[in-house]
């Protein structure tokens, strides 16, 4: 039980720890680009990114880090909870007077996670 628990929380935390460095690196480079993006292109954008990094997470984890029979309830949950965890980071950094990106945001949080947990339900051994 305690493995199962160890590897859901993986799970999450390849996912969180990937999205919150994109989030870093989002905010670096978005400062020279003052006017917003289309938010569909911006969706698509989030989600070829997730795609890219659930490929490249593959190369360093190939296993599938949850058991089969929890796979599709990670696959439901996990992006649900990292676009949870970055709508309140997005707030926090409202709060503080912090310029909010658009994956500050539930649903662009939520469409990176998807797409990164497709790839590895998908691909992942």
């Amino acid at each position: 039980m305690l493995e199962l628990i160890f590897e859901v929380l993986g799970e999450f935390l390849l996912q969180a720890v990937g999205e919150a460095l994109f989030e870093l690196g989002f905010h670096s480079l978005g400062e020279p680009f003052r006017r917003p993006p289309n938010p569909w292109l911006a969706a698509l954008g989030y989600t070829l990114f997730g795609a890219i990094l659930g490929g490249l997470s593959l190369l360093v984890f190939p296993d599938n880090l949850v058991p089969e029979a929890w796979r599709i309830a990670n696959l439901v949950l996990t992006p649900l909870a990292v676009g949870a965890m970055m709508a309140g980071m997005g707030a926090w950094r409202a709060r503080r007077g912090q310029p909010v990106l658009r994956i500050d945001r539930f649903a662009y949080g939520y469409l990176f996670a998807l797409s990164l947990a497709l790839i590895r339900f998908y691909f992942a051994a």
